[in-house]
C-alpha cells in the first residue's frame, strides 16, 4: 500500500496532542476521538469495521482481548500503542490473526525515571507528611529531633529490572551518591551495569537494600512479588517506589508493613485496578501516592505519539516496525 496514492485508514481511540494528531490526519485516513470518549470494546470493533480501519493507534485504556481481537474487522493489519506496556493488547491473538503490533519504549524512560526519583526523594525526605504539616496549619517552632528524613547518599538502591528505566534511574541515583544493586533473569554486560551489583535472587537483592525501586514488566513472574514475605527480607525502615505497575504489589501486605513502621515509606504512581486503588493508603502519612502520571510531560507524550505512528508509517512502507513487541 502506498502511502503517496492510497493512504491507509487509522482509528486514533484517544484524544492525542494537536502534533501527533496532525501527524496522523498528514499520513492516513484518519478518525480521530476528539471528545475523548472511552469505548467499549463493542463500539471500538464498530468504529474499526465501519472505518475499514488497516490500523489502530491506541492507549493503555483500550483492551484488546482475545474476544475483541476475534472480531476486529479482516482489513487491520497493525495495532500500535502509545505506550510502553503492552499487557492491555492479546499479543498470541494477534499474532494469530497476522496483526503486527507495535509499541514506543523509548520515550518514556526519561520521565519515567525522573518521577521515580522524585518519589524516592520524597519517601526519603517525608515531603508528603510535612506538606500536611504545613497545610494545617500545624508548623510549630523549630526543634532538632521531630519529623526527621533520611539522607539518599550512601544508601543501596536495589532496583528490580534494570532495563532502559532502571538503568536511568540508577544514572540519576548515582548523582545523589547512592549506590546502585539490582535483580533481574539475566545479568546485564560490564558496560551496562556500570559498577551496579547484580544479585541473582530478590530475596539476596532486598537483604542488600535500603531503598527498593520497582522496573518489570507485569508478567505472571512479577505479579503479587511484593509480598509479606518478600517485604520481610527488606531491613527495618527500608522505602519501596513502584512506577512499574500496581499488580505486582500485594496491597494488604504493603499497608501492613507501612502502618506497622516496618517500612519507612512508599512512593507509588501506580495501583493495582487503577484508576480504582486501595483507599486505605490515603490514610498513610508515610505513602507518598500519584495517579500514574509517570509519563505526563509534554515533551513525552508528544514523543510517544511520534513513535506510535513511526510503527504504522514504517509498516505500511514494506519496513519493519520500528519498536516491535516481541
Amino acid at each position: 500500500m502506498s502511502l503517496a496514492t492510497d493512504r491507509p485508514r487509522l482509528l486514533v481511540t484517544r484524544r492525542l496532542p494537536p502534533a501527533v494528531e496532525e501527524r496522523a490526519r498528514t499520513l492516513f485516513e484518519a478518525e480521530l476521538n476528539p471528545a475523548d470518549t472511552l469505548w467499549s470494546a463493542g463500539e471500538l470493533v464498530e468504529r474499526a469495521s465501519r472505518h475499514r480501519a488497516d490500523a489502530l493507534l491506541i492507549c493503555l485504556t483500550e483492551r484488546l482481548d482475545a474476544g475483541t481481537m476475534s472480531r476486529l474487522p479482516g482489513s487491520l493489519r497493525v495495532i500500535s500503542t502509545v505506550s510502553v506496556g503492552t499487557n492491555h493488547i492479546d499479543l498470541a491473538a494477534a499474532q494469530a490473526r497476522g496483526i503486527a503490533v507495535g509499541y514506543a519504549p523509548d520515550a518514556t524512560t526519561a520521565a519515567t525515571a525522573d518521577l521515580a526519583l522524585l518519589l524516592l526523594l520524597s519517601a526519603c525526605r517525608r515531603a508528603h507528611e510535612h506538606q500536611a504539616i504545613l497545610r494545617s496549619g500545624q508548623w510549630g517552632a523549630w526543634n532538632a529531633w521531630n519529623n526527621l528524613g533520611m539522607d539518599p547518599g550512601g544508601k543501596v538502591l536495589g532496583l528490580v529490572g534494570m532495563g532502559r528505566i532502571g538503568r536511568a534511574v540508577a544514572q540519576r541515583a548515582r548523582a545523589f551518591g547512592m549506590r546502585i544493586a539490582y535483580h533481574q533473569r539475566r545479568r546485564l554486560s560490564p558496560e551496562l551495569e556500570d559498577g551496579a551489583e547484580f544479585h541473582s535472587s530478590l530475596e539476596s537483592l532486598f537483604r542488600a537494600s535500603r531503598i527498593v525501586s520497582l522496573h518489570t514488566p507485569s508478567t505472571p513472574e512479577t505479579l503479587g512479588q511484593i509480598n509479606a514475605q518478600s517485604l520481610s527480607w527488606l531491613p527495618e525502615g527500608a522505602v519501596l517506589i513502584n512506577t512499574a505497575r500496581g499488580d505486582q504489589v500485594v496491597d494488604d501486605d504493603l499497608i501492613a508493613a507501612l502502618r506497622s513502621g516496618r517500612l519507612a515509606a512508599a512512593g507509588l504512581d501506580v495501583f493495582a485496578g487503577e484508576p480504582a486503588f486501595d483507599r486505605r493508603y490515603l490514610d498513610l502519612p508515610n505513602a507518598t501516592l500519584l495517579p500514574h502520571i509517570g509519563t505526563s510531560t509534554v515533551e513525552t507524550r508528544d514523543r510517544m505519539g511520534m513513535d506510535a505512528i513511526a510503527n504504522l508509517e514504517e509498516f505500511f512502507a514494506g519496513r519493519p516496525l520500528r519498536w516491535p513487541v516481541g
